[in-house]
């Protein structure tokens, strides 16, 4: 093949895509696209974000199918980079397609345009790869005809990578049934040595040496910077005072969803033209939100890492990390979204007292127990038939999103398979590779460790992200706060620290009660199926605030720590309780929207026993009752006929099981709720799952309430 010849096509092609006639592949993207079409080899491309990856398949893909090869199939996990990608591609007449959560309205007529040889480019996300449709029907056949295989984002393959995906190693097996010849291209912007190797090693996978191509991880374009401020207040009236003064529009990010919507709605208040992204926003509202920011319609997304790297916009002018993330490598990859296709863009984190804890609380990560996997896999051997996730829940002590994880590494293992109707066990031998996961454990705490060095470091930032990543060209960028000195002003006026105040200050969430039974407790002996009867349910109640948030989060956490002493309600928390029953009492319907008498108040209040917080609960509960003058009805009695009631992090059947029989309606509360039936305010510590207030509810309502109305500190979420 004719490499001048090759190199002008490719530069032609290159015109097209990003509409800019005379532009040309710089060296080293050109050898990567050599290597792909010349040489027709696997390569693994760690770059900068910003450096041009996809460029490179979409130059390689036209040259290919050209020469007669099968269309492009891209693995990616990110939907907004993959709808990006799309709109590329058409701008230089490559037809591409997406396979993804949010269209499968679509994939039937896409999965016929690629058996017809009409799509250039298939972006699949890594879920699909697990369908048992898509990997029994569809993947063999792509297989078969595909000309260029790209996963992006490749460190998601590796254990070490700050985003292990277990879907992704599915790859594993297409990579093996590959046609001789086909080139693989796999692309991130955030790998160190370990995952560079590990992701290299498993590309050769029938397919010989994978050639690895590594540049600087420099981004010129960002200043980088830190700005310390005592707490969650000052860091919201920072924002108020100084959002403007950023160039450009960007991106916010936090820790949760809870505080994302926080945010969202006080920079709204101070007049911001903002947007939430989350992984609860809903994908049109996701969508919208993307359209606004790329028009420059808002001055921010808030987001959590639900947006991660999955968003092009090279004008992008800021990144603002409300809170620190628990990886320099995660950090880099999100910070990495700014500066694309401008010479300045700024980059500044405002850590929080309570990122550690965040961290913690969602640190559930980790490889389960031995015997909770034995367990599991003990469960799918015995049942002779498949069991679906429900159906296991029934049976293995782990929350869902925790046991569909470890079915997945399990069926990248071998040990079980995913078939029609569930999960099955292969019989395959199978270890537990307990070095393996500890060496993960530690892995992910010396990433958290280097997270607070960032913080406190007196080093250039940009070089200690760089190191941190293994890249050898590290050195001083002369532009970070600690390089160049900060150029942030970090003051906060007494007027915007007084409206964060006020906004954290409000308490009142809603909780959503429980309305299904879990599936699969008649297994367990508890007659308990289907829809819980109206009559039996609890009410929409109320809680001061999220565990999660940065307002009333931050004080619920050290009072309900698992280590925390118990004692009264402090006064602070009891008056903010009685707020929310105020707003409550005046929100449309009042307190129990469903009784005849809507204006009804609450006949009294009834307390969920506690073994680890009696004083703090019991002195709630009639706290609220004397502040409302409302009786104080006692509390539900404890029969310890389970050995515990308290919540812990299994799932839904494995709680219910626990609380099935944990509480009776002693004679005395019984009499007080038949001698005057109405709505009774239902009031404990926290809710995580929701079983505690549902199983109670209904012992309740069967016991003469008209309607139970939770009323609890803290929501899980």
């Amino acid at each position: 093949m004719d490499t001048p010849q090759l190199r002008a096509e490719a530069d032609a092609v290159l015109a097209e895509l990003v509409g800019a006639p005379g532009a040309r592949l710089r060296e080293d993207q050109w050898q990567a696209v050599a290597a792909l079409v010349r040489e027709r080899r696997r390569a693994l491309v760690v770059q900068r974000t910003g450096w041009g990856k996809s460029a490179v398949y979409f130059v390689a893909t036209a040259l290919l199918r050209r020469r007669g090869a099968g269309p492009t199939v891209i693995v990616s996990p990110l939907l907004a980079l993959m709808r990006n990608q799309v709109e590329a591609a058409e701008r230089a007449g490559i037809r591409a397609h997406t396979i993804n959560s949010a269209n499968p309205e679509e994939w039937e007529s896409i999965y016929g345009e690629v058996e017809r040889g009409e799509t250039d480019v298939l972006l699949v996300s890594p879920e699909r790869l697990n369908s048992v449709d898509f990997r029994e029907q569809l993947l063999p056949r792509l297989a078969a005809t595909t000309g260029l295989l790209v996963v992006d984002e490749a460190h998601c393959i590796s254990d070490w990578g700050h985003d292990f995906r277990p879907d992704y190693r599915r790859l594993r097996s297409m990579l093996a049934d590959l046609a001789p010849g086909v080139p693989v291209l796999a692309t991130t912007a955030t790998a160190n040595a370990r995952v560079t190797a590990d992701v290299a090693e498993q590309l050769g996978t029938g397919g010989g040496e994978a050639l690895v191509l590594r540049g600087s991880l420099e981004r010129e374009s960002l200043r980088l910077g830190v700005v310390r401020l005592p707490d969650a207040a000052h860091r919201l009236a920072w924002l108020a005072e100084h959002l403007h003064e950023l160039p450009g529009s960007g991106i916010i990010y936090t820790l949760t969803v809870a505080a994302a919507e926080e945010v969202t709605a006080f920079l709204r208040q101070r007049d911001f033209q903002v947007a939430s992204y989350t992984g609860r926003t809903e994908n049109a509202d996701r969508l919208q939100a993307e359209a606004d920011l790329l028009a420059n319609r808002v001055k921010a997304l808030v987001a959590t890492s639900a947006l991660g790297m999955g968003f092009d916009k090279p004008d992008l002018g800021f990144v603002v990390h409300l809170g620190s993330p628990s990886s320099p490598i995660a950090y880099y990859q999100q910070v990495g979204r700014a500066g694309r296709g401008v010479e300045h863009a700024d980059v500044l984190m405002l850590p929080g007292k309570e990122d550690e804890a965040i961290w913690r609380y969602f640190a559930d990560t980790a490889f389960p127990p031995e015997a909770q996997v034995r367990q599991t896999l003990s469960a799918l051997t015995d049942a002779g038939r498949p069991l679906s996730v429900p159906a296991l829940e029934a049976v293995v002590e782990l929350r869902r999103t925790r046991l569909e994880t470890l079915l997945k590494v399990l069926d990248v293992d071998g040990a079980v398979q995913r078939v029609k109707g569930g999960w099955t066990a292969t019989g395959a031998p199978w270890e537990y590779d307990a070095e393996r996961y500890a060496r993960v454990a530690r892995q992910r705490a010396a990433e958290q460790q280097a997270m607070r060095d960032y913080v406190g470091t007196s080093q250039c930032r940009m070089e200690f992200l760089r190191r941190q990543l293994d890249d050898e060209g590290a050195a001083p960028c002369g532009r970070c706060d600690n390089c160049a000195g900060p150029w942030i002003d970090s003051s906060v006026s007494a007027e915007a620290l007084t409206g964060a105040l006020k906004e954290l200050d409000r308490p009142g969430v809603e909780i959503e009660p429980r309305r299904m039974w879990p599936t699969g407790m008649p297994a367990l002996g508890i007659d308990l199926k289907g829809r819980i009867p109206a009559g039996e349910q609890c009410s929409t109640g109320r809680a001061l605030g999220r565990l999660s948030d940065i307002g009333w989060g931050n004080r619920l956490r050290p009072l309900l720590a698992e280590n925390a002493p118990d004692g009264p309600v402090p006064d602070d928390v009891l008056q903010a309780a009685v707020a929310v029953l105020a707003d409550w009492a005046r929100s449309p319907g009042g307190w129990a929207p469903n009784v005849p008498d809507a204006s009804a108040r609450p006949v009294g209040v009834v307390a969920v026993p506690s073994l680890t917080r009696p004083q703090l609960v019991g002195s709630l509960a009639q706290g609220i009752a004397a502040i409302g003058r409302l009786p104080y009805l006692g509390a539900l009695a404890y029969t310890g006929a389970t050995g515990t009631h308290a919540a812990s992090r299994s799932n839904s059947a494995q709680r219910l099981k626990a609380l099935s029989g944990a509480f009776t309606v002693p004679e005395e509360l019984a009499r007080a709720l038949a001698g005057a039936p109405g709505p009774v305010l239902l009031v404990d510590d926290r809710t995580d799952s929701g079983w505690t207030l549902a199983v109670a509810a209904r012992l309740l309502r069967r016991a003469g309430a008209e309607q139970v109305l939770p009323l609890v500190l803290a929501a899980a979420g």
